[in-house]
């Protein structure tokens, strides 16, 4: 499983986890006294059938953009997939989308959970630090260029790094003295909010020496580029896209932490899981 794909699930997390699981209080063990708050016996009111369906299964389309084409599906708090193959893969094959962030898989030895944007996070951030030493990040032409409202101070930052920018797939020239036009961004973060990136790059070059050049930075400029191109949290996912992320996290190096060191899965055995219901 996991250690033999060179995967580590982080410890600290995988201890939290286990105590976040575990009840605070026990129940009787005859079964009488006042109800446990912790375990309602009816299900919570706003539940209905119509809004636990299961997601349909449907393909997952393959391109060069990294960010997923995810159609409109059913409102619900949980989107449970049917029975698959997969579970002998180190991070097993993809159960449920839970709160519209976390993926639940299930493996030969227990359960893996997910962040998808942390994960897709660390997986743009790998793809573009290859591209850029093999052939360089494709750029793709924005049909109308964006134009983003800055101070001149940014403005100023933004346009004198122009050309080292252009490198990373990011196109951009002053537009007066307190806007930047987005003309061209990089194919990797597929449809990028061009205004919320160009604002974080602001921030990040606001905190640099003048004489600091992109290329001594140019991971970090990477790293921040990678957040705007990865899946967000609430982006609804259909069942082969988490297993193709299961799957494309388990080929790419690093890819147990996200850009800013956070963790991207949380594992637990099927015994820990048993020991939290003292079954072991």
């Amino acid at each position: 499983g996991l250690e033999m794909s060179g995967l580590r699930a982080d410890l600290t997390s995988t201890e939290a986890a286990l105590h976040a699981f575990r009840p605070a209080q026990t129940a009787p063990a005859n079964g009488g006294g006042q109800p446990n708050p912790r375990y309602p016996t009816s299900r919570p009111a706003q539940w209905t059938p119509q809004n636990s369906v299961a997601m349909p299964a449907s393909g997952f389309a393959e391109d060069p953009q990294p960010s997923f084409d995810v159609a409109a599906t059913p409102s619900a708090n949980t989107h449970t997939l049917g029975e698959t193959t997969g579970t002998s893969h180190p991070l097993g094959a993809a159960r449920a989308q839970v709160h519209e962030n976390y993926i639940i898989a299930q493996t030969d030895d227990g359960l893996v959970i997910v962040d998808q944007h942390a994960a897709h996070e660390r997986l743009v951030y790998e793809r573009m630090k290859t591209a850029l030493h093999d052939k360089g990040v494709e750029r793709q032409i924005l049909l109308i260029p964006e134009i983003i409202d800055l101070p001149e101070t940014d403005v100023q930052n933004i346009a004198a790094r122009a050309d080292e920018l252009s490198t990373l797939g990011l196109v951009v020239e002053a537009f007066g003295p307190g806007a930047i036009a987005v003309r061209e961004t990089p194919s990797l973060l597929g449809e990028v909010d061009a205004h919320a990136l160009i604002k974080d790059l602001a921030d990040e070059l606001a905190e640099w020496d003048r004489a600091t050049l992109v290329r001594d930075k140019l991971h970090a400029v990477a790293s921040r580029m990678a957040c705007h191109g990865s899946v967000r949290s609430g982006r609804r996912l259909k069942p082969d896209e988490m297993n193709a992320l299961l799957r494309q996290m388990e080929e790419t190096p690093n890819s147990g932490q996200c850009n800013h060191g956070r963790p991207t899965f949380v594992a637990l055995t099927l015994t820990e899981i048993e020991k939290l219901f003292d079954r072991r």
